[in-house]
Order: structure tokens, then C-alpha cells, then sequence
């Protein structure tokens, strides 16, 4: 593209759910570039920052999210090249790119050959945690250690190949824990929700064969509560891994009556998303259901990849 995109730039996202999103994951750091998924409920004041902090050079930005962004590049020294992705599905709102998201691929060079990092320790992305005082921290992931935790979500998790895995988790939040390289490294679907609501979660599914999601409490919490118009029975197993606040018992039991496999983990933006995991022993499915689920509320066992983490 004629808005030459150099190794090591700082391209941004404010994107839900959507393919575009998906696809950033793997298109940006082909380019040498730097991802930098931001949060999309982070106010205009907390995105110019961290415009400015990260450098961005590109920022591919959703209409429903037109003011806060609009409101950001006028607070910010930076001026990213703003690129509109349009969804259907999306709320009104302003156009405020430059170019839309599709019509910049159309101008790329089909000759051009993506980049191998240089270094496994060279930054594929750049995500930036609000739990201390002040502004937010930048956390910088590397290839090595993006791909490390795609691998341990496999075998923490023991996905099989071929999932279809729906996107309830935010991919800000950790680049999705990984998940968009670890189920395409498994070479099957991903089912991208713009919003995580009972109806459409539901509804996807049932629609689309769902065999595993991830998402915080408050997903399972809003699962179980759901209206009967909402709540569909379940043809399927489907597993889901948590983390986050700590699930209460009465929920895990709830989910699982549903129809829903819970397994619990828990991690920091710092090392990738989950770091430590409730690891299932099976003579546990015979105990009584209050000990059962106290004990599935659990984490504390090292995913295979994590080294020097003390519990």
C-alpha cells in the first residue's frame, strides 16, 4: 500500500468481534508490523494515550465506536492513517477513515511476501493493562511467547483438532488468550459474535455446531440467567474455558446442566492470558456436587509453557 507499513509499526485496532479482527491477528505481524487491540470500552481520553504511547502509524476503527475515536485524534499527537471497517451489522455512525478496510486490501500488492520474524523475541504485539493507578502499561508479547501459549492452550485444555470456537472472549483482552492462533493452528472455524448476549450466543451454537468458547463468569452467570426465549437446549457438548473472577459453585453447576463443560484458569495480561489451570482429576466427577464444583472453582496448576510461576 502506498502508506508504507515498515517493520516494527504500531498498527491499532477498535474492533468487536468481527472478521476483521481475526484477521488483523495474522495480517499485521505478517508485515513485520505490531498489533495493538484496543479496548473497546475504554474511554477517548485512556485511547488517545495510548495512541501516543504505542505510535500507532494505522488504526482500523468500527463505526459504532465513531465518537469515542473521533474524540481520541483530537487529544492525540498522533495521526494514524484511519481505515473504516464496515459491518452490516453494526450501529449508525460516522465514517471517519481515510479509506474502508476492504478497498485498502484491494490496493495491496499481491506479490508482496510476508514476513518471518527476525528474532522469535521480536514483538508481535502490543496490549496495554488498566489494573495499576495512572495511565495504562504497555505489555509487549513476542512471537516466542505468542506462540508458546497458543501451544499451551492445546494441551491445558486438550482441544482436539478441528473446533469450532465461537468468539464470546474480547480479542483486546489478550489477544483473545491466543486463541486466534491456537484454533487456526488446529485448522477449523472460528464464529465471530460482535456482542456477547445470551440470544446470539444460543442461537450461534445451534446454528454453527459450537465445540468450545472462553469467556469470564459473567458469560456463564449471563447463560444460566437467560430468558426463556433466550435458552435453547443444547444438542451438543460445549466446553468452555473461564477465568478471571472466580466462578461461584452455584453457577459452574447451573452451566453444566445446560449442557456446558467448564474447565477454570486464570492470568494476567502479562503472560498472554491464562497462566494456571484447574487441572481435572477424574475421581472427582464422583463426589458430591457442592465438593465437586468447590473444587472446579479452583486454579493453580502451571500450564505446560509456564516457567518460573510459583503458586
Amino acid at each position: 500500500h502506498n502508506r508504507e507499513v515498515k517493520k516494527g509499526d504500531t498498527v491499532a485496532m477498535m474492533l468487536p468481534n468481527v472478521p476483521a479482527a481475526l484477521e488483523a491477528h495474522f495480517g499485521v505481524p505478517m508485515s513485520g508490523a505490531v498489533l495493538n487491540a484496543l479496548n473497546i470500552r475504554l474511554d477517548a481520553k485512556t485511547i488517545a494515550f495510548i495512541l501516543d504511547h504505542g505510535e500507532a502509524e494505522i488504526l482500523l476503527t468500527d463505526k459504532e465506536f465513531s465518537d469515542t475515536i473521533k474524540e481520541a485524534l483530537s487529544l492525540c499527537k498522533s495521526k494514524p492513517l484511519v481505515i473504516d471497517v464496515e459491518d452490516d451489522l453494526a450501529p449508525d455512525g460516522e465514517l471517519l477513515g481515510e479509506i474502508e478496510y476492504e478497498d485498502f486490501l484491494n490496493e495491496g500488492n499481491i506479490n508482496y511476501e510476508w514476513q518471518y520474524p527476525e528474532n522469535e523475541w521480536d514483538a508481535i504485539s502490543l496490549n496495554y493493562t488498566s489494573g495499576t493507578t495512572g495511565n495504562p502499561k504497555g505489555v509487549v508479547y513476542h512471537h516466542r511467547g505468542a506462540a508458546l501459549n497458543s501451544l499451551g492452550n492445546i494441551t491445558s485444555w486438550t482441544l482436539p483438532q478441528l473446533p469450532k470456537y465461537l468468539w464470546t472472549l474480547p480479542m483486546f483482552h489478550c489477544n483473545g488468550w491466543c486463541f486466534p492462533w491456537t484454533v487456526t493452528a488446529l485448522a477449523r472455524t472460528h464464529i465471530c459474535l460482535r456482542k456477547t448476549e445470551p440470544g446470539p450466543i444460543y442461537s450461534a451454537i445451534i446454528d454453527h455446531g459450537v465445540t468450545h468458547m472462553c469467556g469470564a463468569p459473567i458469560v456463564m452467570g449471563m447463560l444460566v440467567n437467560a430468558s426463556s426465549q433466550e435458552k435453547r437446549s443444547l444438542p451438543q457438548l460445549v466446553k468452555i474455558l473461564t477465568a478471571g473472577a472466580a466462578p461461584p459453585s452455584a453457577i459452574l453447576e447451573q452451566i453444566e446442566l445446560l449442557n456446558f463443560e467448564v474447565t477454570h484458569a486464570y492470568g494476567l495480561t502479562e503472560c498472554y492470558g491464562p497462566g494456571v489451570v484447574c487441572e481435572w482429576h477424574p475421581e472427582w466427577e464422583e463426589l458430591p456436587a457442592a465438593e465437586k464444583f468447590t473444587k472446579k472453582a479452583r486454579q493453580g496448576v502451571p500450564y505446560l509453557v509456564m516457567q518460573d510461576l510459583t503458586v
